[in-house]
């Protein structure tokens, strides 16, 4: 018997359970002891912008990227004490309203194992609603029906509500503006009774057999002279019809109306509004054609016809296939009816180029924008068209300076990376000449110039011109400090780390970068491991917001006391100063069982905006 009262007991609870995650008013979820969703329902699911599906397993940090650092450590809170955090306020940004601030009120309830609060927390009830977010559905409902109502007393027909028994409790601006009265003079009125009818007894009585009419389900529809202000006539075309519910209960009668006194009128006017539109398209620079769902022209301009060299009568007999070259218009069929099958304004394959074909076979480059019509209930498609012939020459002599001047500047960049190369090896060879004491600074300029024509080499060998890659530079620097410090090198680890794959500087900075990566490297390279003990230097590169990292470290004997770039007497330490100057940069010099060169850098511009 106990057994079963606890087995109903836990049925209870699950229903209650169900019940409660199927509420439609409140945002629910359930998070595990690792703030994985477990349980969310469909509420709380649209406040975040993902679906509850996607939620289940995942972490809030994961659904909630914005809000995380807000809410996870009041979530760890309630998992640690076992206390919850109730009616808070947050804001934040999240998926449902991206690049918005919604503000969010919630509960966090703790879930204690077999529902004792003496036991360890299980879970986290989460109780939460999107408040800007519902402020903005509650104010699209709000929007929603002021827009009907002014839909519908925008609209030039006439339409009213009536009750059963014939009274008006509705009407929308058009007829009381035509009587000259206000909706407060006719509200509440037989619509007999209202001044478009009381002038002639014949026209209410009328009336009132269309409204007997409708209370039997039927729709009534004839032609009639009411009265408007200042005693004149409008001839309307009147209907009164039946409202009925989903039952198919009458509730209420609807009359509407449409004036046909100025009929025409406005047929004249519409003549003459078919005449401007044909000389606005004829006038148009582009040509058009207006296409039926088989293909056919059903319309031109006179644009066209000088583009295709038809005259209207001949272009218009065509199918457009034949204004297309043969071997594209054997699948131009195939792709308008894809296209018909889902009409969209789109410009037709904008990543390849269209060549339309002249009456004479000569074939031109075109451009074709499409625009789906509906014309009794039929799919038609205008095709605007624009010969860009002239377009496309200026592109092809643009393309063609732009290729010379990208090989100029390869070949001056290679050029001028084979110069430095040669200035080197001259070096190399003035060195086997000199002294033993002054080699030294003969292999220092060897240095800087392999530095400075590793620039060239890279611009060279990339497909831009107006930055660097800081990471291909310094791994191809060190390679280059191997094999000129070969012996020095023995037993020391030289890297190079990075947070990115690639990081631009600008190219103005290029050489006067080389440059001091080059002395901070070879100067840990001859002066950080004294007796060639072991060791490492190696060389980070952090691309941060709108700057770069680089930093330079080994962890040999360090600087001499008092030693810093700009101060001694090396030469490649009074360079440092003037190179990071010229860089607009910033340098920190840190030495204690090391010594670490921290440079940081402007990124490239482009690189930036980029990232933004």
């Amino acid at each position: 018997m106990v057994k079963e009262v606890a087995s109903s007991t836990e049925q209870l609870k699950a229903a209650a359970f169900d019940a409660l995650m199927a509420n439609d008013d409140l945002g629910l979820a359930i998070l595990d002891h690792d703030l994985r969703y477990i349980s969310i329902n469909d509420t709380l699911a649209r406040f975040n912008g993902v679906s509850a599906q996607q939620h289940l397993g995942q972490r809030v940090r994961e659904i909630l990227p914005d809000l995380a650092p807000i809410i996870e450590p009041m979530l760890q809170q309630v998992l640690d004490t076992g206390t919850g955090h109730m009616d808070f306020e947050i804001s934040g940004e999240t998926p449902s309203l991206a690049g918005e601030e919604s503000v969010w009120q919630g509960s966090y309830i703790p879930i204690f194992r077999n529902s004792d609060p003496q036991q360890p927390v299980d879970g986290i009830l989460v109780v939460a609603e999107n408040l800007t977010l519902l402020n903005q559905l509650s104010q699209a409902r709000i929007d929603a029906n002021a827009l009907v109502r002014r839909v519908i007393d925008s609209l030039f027909s006439f339409v009213g509500v009536l009750t059963l028994d014939g009274t008006l409790i509705d009407a929308n601006r058009p007829p009381l503006d035509a009587a000259g009265i206000k909706a407060e003079d006719v509200m509440g009125l037989k619509f007999w009774d209202c001044p478009w009818w009381n002038h002639d007894p014949d026209t209410q009585q009328r009336l009132k057999q269309s409204i007997e009419q409708a209370l039997k389900g039927e729709t009534v529809r004839y032609e009639v002279e009411i009265q408007i202000a200042n005693n004149e006539r409008m001839l309307i075309d009147f209907m009164m019809a039946p409202l009925m519910d989903d039952a198919g209960r009458i509730t209420h009668l609807i009359p509407s109306a449409i004036d046909i006194s100025d009929r025409a009128r406005s047929e004249r006017q519409l003549k003459a509004s078919e005449e401007r539109f044909r000389r606005v398209v004829d006038s148009t620079a582009d040509g058009l054609l207006l296409v039926d769902a088989d293909g056919n022209i059903q319309l031109a301009n006179n644009r066209a016809t000088e583009m295709f060299g038809y005259p209207l009568e001949e272009l218009m007999a065509l199918r457009v296939e034949q204004l297309i070259p043969p071997h594209t218009a054997i699948h131009h069929a195939e792709l308008r009816q894809q296209y018909l099958a889902n009409p969209e304004k789109r410009t037709m394959a904008a990543r390849r180029e269209l060549f339309a074909m002249r009456k004479d076979g000569s074939q031109f480059p075109v451009e074709i924008g499409l625009t789906p019509m509906e014309f009794d209930k039929k799919q038609i498609t205008l095709a605007t068209i624009m010969d860009v012939t002239i377009q496309k020459s200026i592109q092809q002599e643009l393309q063609l300076a732009l290729d010379e001047k990208t090989s100029l500047l390869n070949e001056v960049h290679h050029r001028v990376k084979n110069n430095l190369q040669v200035v080197s090896s001259l070096l190399s060879l003035q060195t086997r000449k000199v002294p033993e004491e002054v080699r030294g600074h003969f292999t220092e300029s060897q240095d800087r110039i392999r530095a400075m024509a590793l620039i060239h080499q890279l611009l060279y060998e990339q497909s831009h011109y107006d930055r660097i890659d800081v990471v291909a530079y310094a791994g191809r620097l060190l390679e280059l400090v191997k094999r000129s410090y070969l012996s020095s090198v023995r037993g020391i680890d030289l890297s190079v780390e990075s947070n990115q794959e690639q990081i631009h500087i600008p190219l103005d900075v290029a050489q006067p970068f080389g440059l001091f990566m080059n002395e901070v490297i070879t100067n840990s390279v001859k002066h950080a491991f004294p007796k060639r003990r072991g060791g490492y230097i190696r060389v980070m590169l952090v691309e941060r917001e709108a700057e770069v990292a680089v930093v330079v470290e080994d962890n040999g004997v360090g600087l001499p006391e008092g030693v810093r770039p700009g101060t001694g007497g090396s030469l490649g330490f009074q360079l440092i100063v003037g190179l990071v100057e010229q860089m607009d940069g910033k340098l920190i010099t840190e030495s204690d069982t090391g010594v670490r060169f921290t440079l940081t850098l402007a990124k490239a511009a482009e690189e930036q905006g980029s990232k933004a």
